[in-house]
């Protein structure tokens, strides 16, 4: 949890300003916005429809900030990605998991050309369990080609930001700069809740994707053991926001199932560190999760 009264002061100033990394940029099937982007720019871009940009992130109108993560919906099945300098589709190919020849279908491609900046589809596996949401697939997409030891991860923690607004990059550069935490953002994931990032979509932290140990809790044990899940917004004040808890369910069933120890339990930051925090806050529904995942 950021601490609240050195992080309102911050994000304050930061919020106008902040020159936001690419490590979220470029998940799979999301876009950060841009000075002169509209949604409906956005949407002609990814040749989707401004209604499903709009259903995708919770948006009430055609309002978007510059820096803002917008979900793109792919198609059934598949996510797109970003080409960044040097990469080769066999190298794209193999972070996902796939065949070169399957991803040459998915783009109309007639030989392994490609440039920095294209958006390519990527086909995702089937894995044999419901396919995921537009919010979880992305998770799923970047998990696929992970070195995980399963028999590692045996804690999911979640917390809440403390604050009403903010995003992982944001959350990040605050750990560097004022927390000094040399691996940035200290929880794995972080989902929005309309503000800063769209309402539940799932941001993917470095540390999960170096599968590094997390920076979310006092105790070292948990810390090495433990993903940490971060939602945006103070629930000491309001409470999480239905499509935030709902991919936070589907964060937590995916993680159990595909990535931790049988034996993996459920807690939230205050059951962890005891007598330090209040973290999540009096309106998460910590009695509801421990009687769904414990």
């Amino acid at each position: 949890m950021i601490p609240r009264r050195h992080f309102l002061r911050w994000t304050a100033a930061a919020l106008g300003s902040v020159c936001l990394p690419r490590l979220w940029a470029d998940e799979p099937g999301t876009y950060r916005v841009r000075r002169g982007d509209t949604l409906s720019g956005i949407a002609r871009r990814f040749g989707v429809t401004v209604d499903a940009l709009r259903s995708a992130n919770g948006l009430r109108g055609d309002r978007i900030l510059v820096g803002q993560v917008i979900l793109i919906p792919g198609l059934r099945g598949e996510l797109f990605h970003e080409v960044r300098a040097g990469e080769s589709l066999s190298v794209i190919a193999r972070r996902y998991s796939i065949t070169v020849a399957s991803l040459r279908e998915a783009n109309g491609l007639r030989d392994d050309r490609i440039y920095a900046g294209q958006r390519l589809r990527i086909p995702v596996p089937q894995t044999g369990h419901e396919e995921p949401s537009p919010f979880l697939a992305p998770v799923v997409a970047a998990t696929i080609g992970l070195d995980i030891d399963r028999s590692r991860w045996r804690h999911i923690v979640a917390h809440h930001s403390a604050v009403n607004r903010g995003n992982a990059a944001m959350y990040d550069r605050f750990h560097r700069e004022q927390r000094r935490m040399v691996n940035g953002l200290a929880y794995h994931f972080v989902i929005g809740n309309g503000t800063d990032s769209g309402d539940g979509v799932i941001e993917i932290g470095n540390r999960w994707l170096g599968q590094l140990d997390g920076g979310h809790v006092r105790n070292h044990a948990v810390n090495t053991s433990g993903i940490g899940i971060c939602l945006v917004g103070n629930f000491e004040e309001t409470r999480p926001t239905r499509r935030q808890l709902d991919s936070l369910i589907e964060l937590i069933e995916f993680l159990r199932r595909e990535c931790a120890a049988v034996s993996c339990r459920f807690a939230v930051h205050r059951e962890i560190d005891r007598g330090h925090t209040v973290c999540p806050g009096r309106y998460f529904p910590t009695t509801a999760l421990h009687r769904r995942f414990n």
